[in-house]
């Protein structure tokens, strides 16, 4: 819990402190340090954590890597730091050719606010060119927190981490690979499902068909276990309620109907593909039912006006301006995936 509300607070200076940032070095002291000494690393003792640790590469000397973590006298974490403004690109980065000469099994490369750790899973001591653990501390997930504790000084052992890092890699990809195939249906993977329903012969025009009926599937597929979870959770709330006496209130101007909680879960079904639905809030006023991201309201995602004999969906634009679509049915809010999905990109 502590590492966790360190972390947080961590999230936090960052959002406060970046746009003041402007160069590489300030990005290394105000963002990953503090990162390092909540690890439990004393980042002011130059036994255990290096700066400009120097691995000579043949003939190459003097090469040096940002930082280096020390246990028992043997560097366990190189550490490669850029300005928080820049992507980072492994292929690009000098964690590669220091790697194999500094006998550790780790490497971090790192802006600050994006961590990407590396080992050798794929071939022995040459780095893997995908990170086997990956977050944005700004946006942490709860799942990656006991993955970040392993690195403490308290927890660590190298092969514990090593034995974990094969599953958390293959499963960070495979998840990759389900959310691109149930964005964009690849050909052998409609044929999967086509061949299974369909007993006629799979022409183009059969697997052009099925393509759009495979997509929304998967879609319908989301919406239904979202839409699960979340009456699961109204109606836990719901019975919570029950069991307190409530105090006389003001009766409120603003209903929600249920048609409208069903718009919001189907919204949240299309946009979790990109959003942690954490993040999916709404808020209902008299004129329309809004959702916004991060419950802020300059932060609208979509906009449900459901009040009137038709019905609109209200999507914003990059500038922020509403454009109403007409809806005969909520299954017609699919249609608009694309669009919403690029206002959810518009706040990345």
């Amino acid at each position: 819990m502590e590492l966790n509300n360190q972390l947080k607070a961590l999230a936090d200076k960052i959002d406060r402190l970046k746009d003041q940032i402007e160069t590489e070095e300030s990005t290394k002291h105000a963002f990953v340090l503090p990162f390092i000494n909540l690890l439990g690393y004393d980042t002011f003792n130059p036994l255990e954590v290096v700066p400009e640790f120097t691995a000579d590469l043949g003939l190459k000397k003097g090469e040096k890597v940002d930082y280096a973590i020390f246990q028992d006298g043997q560097p366990i974490i190189i550490i490669e730091c850029k300005n928080w403004k820049e992507k980072m690109d492994p292929h690009n980065s000098q964690l590669f050719r220091y790697f194999h000469v500094s006998k550790t099994r780790f490497a971090l490369l790192t802006n600050g606010i994006e961590y990407r750790f590396y080992t050798d899973l794929e071939n022995p001591n040459k780095m893997d060119e995908k990170p086997f653990l990956e977050f944005d501390i700004t946006r942490l997930k709860e799942n990656v927190i006991p993955e970040i504790a392993k690195f403490h000084k308290s927890n660590f052992d190298v092969h514990k981490i090593v034995d974990n890092a094969s599953s958390l890699k293959y499963t960070k990809e495979i998840r990759k690979l389900i959310s691109r195939e149930i964005q964009t249906p690849s050909f052998n993977f409609v044929k999967l499902f086509a061949s299974e329903v369909y007993s006629g012969r799979l022409t183009e025009k059969v697997m052009t068909e099925f393509t759009g009926l495979v997509e929304k599937a998967f879609s319908q597929t989301i919406s239904d276990r979202v839409n699960d979870r979340l009456n699961a959770a109204l109606n836990k709330e719901a019975e919570g309620q029950h069991e307190v006496t409530p105090e006389p209130q003001e009766i409120s101007k603003v209903v929600t109907t249920e048609e409208e909680m069903e718009g919001y879960r189907i919204v949240v079904a299309i946009l979790r593909r990109k959003l942690d639905v954490s993040r999916i809030v709404h808020r209902d006023t008299q004129s329309y039912f809004g959702i916004l991201l991060d419950d802020n309201n300059r932060k609208p995602l979509c906009r449900l006006h459901f009040n009137g004999s038709t019905k609109y969906l209200g999507i914003f634009d990059a500038k922020k301006n509403e454009h109403r679509h007409a809806l005969e049915s909520l299954e017609d809010i699919y249609q608009y995936e694309e669009q919403l999905l690029e206002t959810a990109a518009n706040y990345e």
